[in-house]
């Protein structure tokens, strides 16, 4: 490419029993926006950590170019010096330090033996208002929000010069009002010559952004397609990502029969002495045997804390009002008592709360529900390996082994694996918080299969989501959420998106 600002040739990756990488070729030229799509597990990430000195030169084979002269990265401090900085979809912010402190963290600003704070804090607000965060500087970290956090990364790494800038699924946790100011900053760092590489599962911001998108699939180039020429679409997207055609995102469901009232909430409360404030107002709800129930709301409308606060209240929130399972009423200390009583929850947040990610896949399947394996005190390990075989080959998890440790495993996989856990225990009630969140399409489709094959067979599903095409497309009935309330309940043939955003949004 003559005016190409990165070139890797011929990459190759692997891992134990895994070749994440297989001659991949990458290009990008100086000053676009450049969208890396693919399947969980396509080695997006892993192409990207080897760019960033992650994975230092050495441990993979091939070729990378800056602006044409050739690289060997033995750390990640080498690969920021040549003017590439990466954002991970975990944010590497130190809550208890301020926000101008995390900007300069390793590359403080300093005069004589000391910290100069006082030019640190002036540098800080210049770079804070290149990408429009209009804060102190010296607030600290944890008092922002998710959005705030994330251009607090972008300004930590436009502090560094900044020629590259990687952003791996930056919209993954942010509401659309925050995914949306952030897709616009993106487009005004383009303006001031910054090159982005973005990894997005969400296609249609890649449709919206990207001048052009390469798609891994298996470890390989598969195409790189080009906006101005009109081969950016999502049909054409999906197609080369998954390997076919996907005609629905949401698949149908064959055998649509609603039951009984599963689980029912009357006046539901819950304050939280951590916050000092109500969580919950004064909730009603109810799902029904064989139905999909979508809770929707903007990030803090409090979706969480109402499955916590079903799910045993793991916070400690303070409870008032009724619980009813099957019309009987339930008093549940904590998510042991839940279980016993078939109620499950997928935590939004696999990584730190769903999953152990050092043990290995059959150790995570079974960890819910190890009474179900235990022998006199002892764990049946050939039952154990019978079990968690069962899951891996139904729900369709792609791992050499169930004996893979699970850090090894794509997100989509992981996320699978959460589900295979829950569903061991045998709910009657699931409850899903952000079931697809950082999974790719086709990762999705499967979970939606899934989804749909239990409901079938009369399970209840509550599922809160941020995506509201997955809440309209999944959902039978759908609840709206805002400040801790419930703002509106409708079926699935009068809601739009224009109905849920009305009531989701705090006048």
């Amino acid at each position: 490419m003559d005016n190409s600002i990165l070139e890797m040739k011929s990459i190759t990756k692997e891992f134990p029993g895994v070749k994440a990488l297989d001659e991949v070729t990458f290009s990008v030229t100086k000053g676009e926006i450049h969208c890396l799509v693919g399947e969980n597990g396509a080695g997006k990430s892993t192409l990207m950590k080897v760019l960033s000195g992650v994975h230092p030169y050495g441990s993979y084979t091939g070729d990378i170019f800056i602006g044409g002269e050739l690289q060997h990265f033995d750390h990640i401090r080498d690969s920021e010096k040549a003017g590439i900085a990466i954002i991970y979809q975990e944010l590497a912010l130190v809550p208890e330090l301020s926000v101008y402190e995390n900007i300069f963290l390793g590359n403080e600003i300093t005069k004589g033996l000391t910290i100069d704070s006082n030019e640190a804090i002036k540098q800080a607000t210049e770079v804070l208002n290149k990408v429009g965060l209009d804060i102190n500087p010296l607030t600290k970290i944890r008092k922002l929000g998710v959005g705030k956090q994330q251009l607090v990364e972008i300004a930590k790494a436009l502090k560094k010069d900044v020629k590259i800038l990687i952003l791996d699924e930056p919209t993954a946790a942010l509401n659309e009002n925050d995914s949306d100011n952030l897709l616009e900053l993106i487009k005004g760092l383009k303006k001031q010559g910054v090159t982005c590489i973005l990894i997005s599962h969400k296609l249609r911001e890649v449709i919206a952004i990207a001048d052009t998108v390469t798609v891994l699939r298996d470890g390989k180039t598969i195409c790189t397609l080009d906006h101005t020429d009109d081969q950016v679409t999502e049909p054409i997207l999906i197609k080369n990502m998954v390997g076919r055609s996907i005609d629905n995102v949401f698949p149908r469901r064959k055998d649509i029969r609603i039951g009984d009232v599963a689980l029912e909430l009357e006046n539901w409360n819950a304050y939280s002495p951590s916050l000092g404030r109500d969580v919950l107002k004064n909730v009603n709800l109810n799902v029904r045997a064989g139905e999909i129930v979508g809770i929707a709301g903007l990030m803090g409308s409090g979706r969480t804390e109402l499955a916590k606060s079903i799910f045993g209240n793991p916070d400690g929130y303070h409870i008032e009002g009724t619980i009813k399972l099957n019309g009987q009423e339930k008093k549940f200390r904590n998510p042991h008592d839940a279980i016993k009583d078939e109620i499950a929850y997928v935590t939004e947040d696999r990584k730190g709360n769903g999953l152990i990610l050092i043990q290995d896949v059959k150790q995570n399947i079974t960890l819910a529900n190890l009474k179900e394996i235990t022998k006199a005190g002892i764990i049946d390990e050939n039952e154990e390996v019978v079990i968690a075989t069962e899951y891996q080959q139904n729900l369709n998890i792609k791992t050499p082994s169930i004996e893979q440790k699970l850090r090894n495993l794509s997100g989509g996989n992981q996320q699978k694996v959460s589900l295979a856990k829950w569903l061991f225990v045998k709910p009657e009630v699931l409850i899903l918080d952000e079931p697809t969140r950082g999974i790719d399409v086709g990762a999705k489709y499967e979970i939606y299969t899934i989804m749909n094959s239990l409901v079938e067979k009369g399970m209840s599903i509550i599922m809160i989501s941020s995506e509201l095409p997955e809440v309209l497309g999944m959902s039978d009935r759908v609840y709206v959420m805002s400040a801790g309330m419930i703002k509106g309940e409708m079926p699935i043939e009068e809601a739009t998106q224009e109905k849920i955003m009305e009531m989701a949004v705090e006048y």
